[in-house]
């Protein structure tokens, strides 16, 4: 870390400029950027440049380790040894429809692994485990510390957003690249990643990597190399690490949209829902109970997933999390005490024949629009607006048929909205050549 003495003699203008014609930057200058910005020593338009030359230019391993370490330890890193057993989590890089955490969080904690979960919010057309569960009323994400570790050893899992003493450096960057285009970077989603989720204390660390056009990794090339960085820093960090490489070509489920979608975690606890959102939960599920050493197989993690889920206990444990952390566990049993949108429509096929494509970044983008998202810092989310997808890729449609249904509260920008799910859809004659499979590959 850079002394006082040092810090003095680093500009921030400089840094932007170092880095903005491809040099690359040290130790002591990437710590002036991240404690400097922390502090407040320079504005978010200075950091914003920064953050641009850092997606252009890139960054080498170097950078991206001092830079992972700087975030992470600008903050409190946690320590849960006092907690015999187990603990693990599992971030996804987003996507359209992506609700795989708030399935996964009890699921794995009512088999006997502990899950602490600390989380973010939307960024871009992607939506935010913390916007999905505050859908729930009462439900307190803003946890201190102290109630978060109390809520873990009673309950298992714990879900809350960053604290203050939290990698507080990637909790000012992350809401800034939000607004300023600069959420692609593979290096800063994964020192933000990183930083993060080993400030958590976690043995082991499961990690779902989306690629497709509903990702903010559009190329599989891409997604692998994310997935790598972020395996590599885990491990020289001493945790156990796997990144599955899943597809976002379309939706994940069939809502999206923070109420609907707790809606559609609770089917899935109940061994009902869409299939390809029910089959990456037990997935996922499977790994984390592999690397926490609950289950010797992933396959043996799959089918104590499915047993789980059966009997009841995840469901169970989703209520006794709701209710450790203030929210109306009675959702469980009767969903319209969720945010209720005033008005749906639908928005119909222009012709017939079978959906040969989604644009997913389109139907996340028509979910922003309603209110679902932030273009905004500062943007207040609605919780109830979203919409409903009806058809999928390789899915017959007839001219007029519903693709998707839309709720929402205000018909300021529904039109908008309206022509962004038209445009997504992709009808043709033929169904597509192939289909992509929902898990591409796995890194270890």
């Amino acid at each position: 870390m850079a002394t006082p003495s040092q810090r003095q003699t680093i500009r921030i203008i400089d840094v932007i400029r170092k880095k903005r014609d491809g040099g690359e930057l040290s130790p002591a200058e990437i710590e002036a950027v991240i404690s400097g910005y922390t502090r407040g020593d320079f504005p978010d338009y200075q950091m914003s440049a920064w953050l641009m030359a850092a997606l252009i230019r890139g960054m080498s391993k170097a950078e991206l380790a001092t830079l992972t370490e700087a975030m992470l330890h600008s903050g409190q890193v946690l320590d849960f040894s006092e907690l015999a057993g187990p603990k693990v989590d599992k971030h996804s890089t987003g996507g359209v429809g992506d609700k795989t955490s708030l399935v996964l969080a009890p699921l794995v904690a009512s088999g006997g692994v502990y899950v602490p979960m600390i989380s973010g919010r939307g960024l871009g057309h992607t939506g935010g485990t913390l916007d999905k569960l505050e859908a729930i009323p009462g439900f307190n994400v803003n946890f201190t510390l102290a109630e978060f570790r109390r809520t873990l050893a009673r309950v298992g899992c714990a879900m809350i957003g960053q604290t203050a003493e939290i990698a507080p450096a990637d909790k000012e960057i992350y809401a800034l690249r939000d607004v300023t285009g600069t959420v692609e970077s593979p290096f800063l989603i994964c020192a933000s990643i990183m930083s993060k989720k080993l400030a958590e204390g976690v043995d082991a660390l499961v990690l779902d990597v989306k690629t497709g056009s509903g990702a903010f990794m559009k190329k599989m090339e891409d997604s692998e190399f994310l997935a790598s960085l972020m395996v590599e820093t885990g491990k020289r960090m001493g945790k156990k690490m796997v990144a599955l490489i899943t597809d976002m070509d379309q939706p994940l489920g069939n809502y999206v949209g923070n109420a609907l979608e707790i809606v559609e975690c609770l089917d899935i606890l109940e061994g009902r829902g869409a299939a390809d959102l029910r089959e990456l939960c037990i997935e996922e599920a499977a790994w984390m109970f592999c690397v926490a050493g609950r289950s010797g197989t992933v396959q043996e993690g799959r089918q104590l997933s499915e047993k789980l889920i059966a009997q009841g206990s995840a469901m169970q444990k989703f209520r006794e999390m709701v209710r450790a952390q203030g929210g109306d566990e009675r959702v469980v049993d009767d969903r319209a005490r969720l945010p209720q949108a005033k008005s749906t429509v639908a928005v119909p096929a222009v012709q017939g024949g079978l959906v040969a494509a989604i644009d997913c970044e389109r139907l996340g983008v028509a979910s922003l629009v309603l209110g679902g998202g932030r273009e905004k810092k500062e943007d207040v989310i609605d919780p109830a607006v979203g919409l409903v997808v009806h058809k999928k890729v390789g899915d017959g449609v007839a001219a007029g048929e519903a693709l998707c249904t839309v709720y929402y509260n205000s018909g300021a920008r529904l039109e908008e909205a309206q022509a962004a799910i038209t445009q997504a859809y992709t009808i043709a004659p033929e169904p597509p050549r192939e289909r992509r499979p929902l898990l591409h590959k796995v890194i270890q």
